[in-house]
């Protein structure tokens, strides 16, 4: 068994591929598990003119790392950008194709609420270029959604998938989440069969956790014991694949052809420009053998001020051997089909033999297989990915 490849250099590999991520931190209001860089909104509407222009300025700022490489997919998340008019994505999207290349068919994403759509918003983010959509169900059941804070309930969610087909999406995720605040075994299946009965595209299906910084964090509620959560689980895997969704990763499924490559990018180590308050970016710059990552200024009003500038960017740091290891496996091992070994040094820079020693302590941990030059999690390693990645801490050096 190998991994194959010598060293990755700026004469030996291709640049990953190039995608953007588009941040709006927006919400109506915070929902009590959220850990992301969203904002409820204070006045009638967030300053969408003001925050189009600054994200375009942010891309121009940025435009010279990009060395004219074709996006691959673009993300527009958040925070909530379905509280956005059609028109303000529009003049967004313009924007950026005006100082892009976009591939042929490029996957343009956007982020919607329930609470925040009807029939002619879908139809004119659909007329703007967006050409798939993630839907924030996370249950169909009005309780659960009243204890999660979500600002809209069950039947709202059924009629944002019916908008959505109506207005011609026919390539839209569904978000769902179990093991939540007094969840029962079939409450978890009965959300996945009804989000199933939609015959969505994409499912994903994750697990609440508790993330430090946030209300659920300061007063906890009770959840399913790690039995039931498991038994959930299960339960809802099979279902989701007998419904005719593969799962490719920890919680994505997909029906055939499907899959989200934006994040598929993410999980194979690519790269991506990240605009918008709190956005991340990863760059690779083989000419100066260096992977850095950027992140913006988190607070919107002071993003609105510094847009464009080097003032936006509140952290930059390069990725030491260690770092390039870590994270590459953190991401790759995500994948339940695994990746070819040889894209590791391509992705990277790095030798092949650097990750043989992190390789082979999570082989003899039953954690972990190679395959010729295909490397994957086990189904063990699988269901504890952090003791995997945590395994290859060790391997490099700055």
């Amino acid at each position: 068994m190998s991994i194959s490849g010598g060293v990755s250099t700026a004469a030996h590999s291709p640049s990953p591929p190039l995608s953007l991520y588009v941040h709006i931190p927006w919400c109506v209001q915070k929902c009590p598990y959220c850990d992301f860089n969203s904002h409820a909104v204070k006045g009638p509407a967030p300053p969408q003119d003001a925050y189009v222009d600054a994200l375009l300025a942010d891309l121009d700022f940025e435009l010279m790392a990009t060395k004219r490489r074709p996006i691959e997919s673009i993300f527009i998340g958040g925070g909530t950008p379905s509280l956005f008019t059609a028109q303000a994505i529009d003049r967004l999207l313009r924007g950026i194709n005006q100082r892009l290349d976009l591939v042929e068919n490029c996957e343009i994403t956007l982020e919607a609420n329930p609470g925040t759509v009807d029939d002619r918003r879908f139809a004119g983010f659909r007329a703007a270029g967006v050409n798939r959509l993630s839907i924030g169900v996370q249950s169909f059941d009005p309780e659960q959604l009243k204890r999660l804070g979500r600002i809209h309930d069950g039947s709202d969610a059924h009629r944002a998938v019916t908008a959505a087909r109506s207005a011609g999406f026919e390539n839209f995720n569904l978000d769902l989440m179990f093991g939540l605040p007094g969840q029962t075994l079939e409450q978890a299946v009965d959300d996945v069969a009804l989000a199933c009965r939609h015959d969505p595209a994409h499912i994903s299906h994750y697990q609440l956790t508790i993330e430090p910084n946030t209300l659920f964090a300061a007063h906890p509620p009770s959840l399913p014991d790690d039995d039931t959560s498991w038994a959930m689980f299960e339960a809802c895997q099979s279902m989701l694949v007998s419904a005719g969704y593969t799962r490719y990763e920890v919680s994505a499924h997909a029906q055939p052809g499907r899959r989200c490559r934006h994040n598929l990018n993410y999980w194979q180590f690519g790269d991506y420009l990240g605009i918008g308050a709190g956005a991340h970016g990863k760059m690779t710059d083989w000419n100066a053998n260096a992977i850095t990552r950027r992140a913006r200024v988190r607070q919107p009003r002071q993003y609105l001020d510094t847009a464009g500038h080097r003032d936006s960017i509140i952290s930059q740091r390069r990725l030491n051997t260690e770092d390039r290891i870590v994270e590459y496996m953190m991401n790759t091992l995500r994948l339940l089909d695994g990746v070819d070994g040889h894209q590791a040094p391509q992705r990277t820079g790095l030798k092949a033999d650097q990750f043989i020693p992190g390789i082979e302590r999570a082989r003899a941990r039953g954690l972990m297989t190679m395959d010729g030059d295909r490397i994957q999690a086990t189904p063990l390693g699988m269901r504890f990915l952090n003791d995997l990645v945590a395994g290859f801490v060790t391997d490099g050096s700055a």
